[in-house]
Parts: C-alpha cells; sequence; structure tokens
C-alpha cells in the first residue's frame, strides 16, 4: 500500500478495481441456472440438504444446482460417495481430494478447485497444499507417491495413452490395480463435473474460500 501511495496513479487504479469488484460480486448470481426453492424439492433431496447444510453450516452451490434435476442429483452424489466416499483401496480421502484439485484445475474449473482444495486443506491437515496443487502439482511440495498419483491422474485427464509404465510406477508405491482405476474414474467423474459447473457458471459458496486456513469456531 505504501507503493500505491507513492504513485496516486495506481492507487486510483486500485480503489475503482476493488469498487467494481464489490459492485459486481454483491449482484452476482452463484449460477446461470437459477435454483429452484426448497421446499419444491422431493424429501429425500431436500433431507441430504439439511444433512448437508447442519454439517457444514452451510449448503454447497453444486447441491442446490444439482437439485434442480432430481434423478440426476441422486446419480450423481451416489456415485461420488460410492468413489469418493469408499473407505476401501489404498488411496486416503486426501489422496482422492488431491486428484480432484489437480485435474478440475487442469480443466479450468473454478467451482471444484475452490470446494475440493478446502476439502484437501482439512484432510491433509495442510493449509498450503491445495494451492500448490491447483497452480502447479509438477513444482508443488508432495512426495514421490503423491506424484506417481498425479501424474497417472493427468494422462487419464489429458487422453493420453496410459501404459504399463504407469501402472508399474503405482505398484512401487504400494497401488495396485483397483487404486489405479480408483484415480482413472475419479479423474473421469470429475471431468464431467467439471464442464458441468462451467456450464452452468457454477460459483463456489464464500465458506470455500476459508476451511482449513484458520480453525472453525466451536459451537
Amino acid at each position: 500500500m505504501r507503493i500505491l501511495k507513492s504513485r496516486p496513479e495506481c492507487l486510483a487504479l486500485f480503489q475503482q478495481g476493488h469498487q467494481i469488484q464489490r459492485h459486481t460480486s454483491s449482484k452476482s448470481s452463484p449460477s446461470r441456472f437459477s435454483f429452484p426453492d426448497r421446499s419444491t424439492i422431493p424429501e429425500d433431496i431436500k433431507k441430504v440438504i439439511d444433512e448437508v447444510e447442519e454439517k457444514a453450516g452451510f449448503v454447497p452451490n453444486v447441491f442446490s444446482m444439482l437439485s434442480r434435476r432430481p434423478d440426476e442429483f441422486r446419480a450423481f452424489f451416489m456415485f461420488e460417495k460410492a468413489l469418493v466416499g469408499k473407505e476401501t483401496g489404498n488411496l486416503t480421502k486426501a489422496d482422492r481430494e488431491m486428484i480432484i484439485v489437480a485435474t478440475s484445475a487442469r480443466n479450468d474449473c473454478l467451482y471444484c478447485v475452490i470446494a475440493h482444495g478446502a476439502l484437501l486443506r482439512i484432510y491433509s491437515k495442510n493449509p498450503l497444499l491445495a494451492d500448490q496443487i491447483a497452480a502447479n502439482w509438477k513444482t508443488a511440495d508432495i512426495d514421490d507417491r503423491q506424484r506417481a498419483i498425479l501424474s497417472f491422474a493427468m494422462k487419464v485427464c489429458d487422453s493420453e495413452d496410459v501404459v504399463e509404465e504407469d501402472f508399474d510406477l503405482l505398484k512401487k508405491h504400494g497401488l495396485d490395480e483397483e487404486d489405479a482405476y480408483d484415480i482413472g474414474a475419479i479423474t473421469a467423474m470429475f471431468a464431467m463435473s467439471n464442464r458441468l459447473a462451467n456450464l452452468t457458471m457454477l460459483k463456489p459458496n464464500k465458506e470455500f474460500y476459508l476451511l482449513g486456513r484458520i480453525p472453525r469456531e466451536k459451537k
């Protein structure tokens, strides 16, 4: 700010940009497509949303957006639970979120980078990791096992040929063929999610930005 004060023209531009940002953000919609009133959606979906809100303290916009199509809501979250929420295999919750953040960044998906970046910070207990991976996973502070996972995921993300050497690299780090399938399936599922979020211009809830960065208030 001292530098800006010494250069009035820069300070003026900064203040003008800040005012524009505040003006546009206050009027911006969370999605190109309107969200249905919660009272109009099926009871089973309403129950899911209520549970998420009670646990998180807010309703992630993806739940509101997908609730406009109940059958697709059910299918999407059933698949996500089976794939990302599973307790079997050698991938940790942090591993799975790391894959989502890296591939979503490649697919230019703001919503998934911010939302799953928050989950990555929480599961990894590392407030720096998500930002590093979103910016450039190749230079992020990750170990060889994590690097092998992301290397495999990015080949799937970029539709490159996955060869035996890629599977062998995973095996060196204790990851079998089922884990490789999970890496690829997570990447594929969120490629769809990324494109849907981009189509709908889905914006991340502001709560996501601070999750995992500062301690949550105890109620």
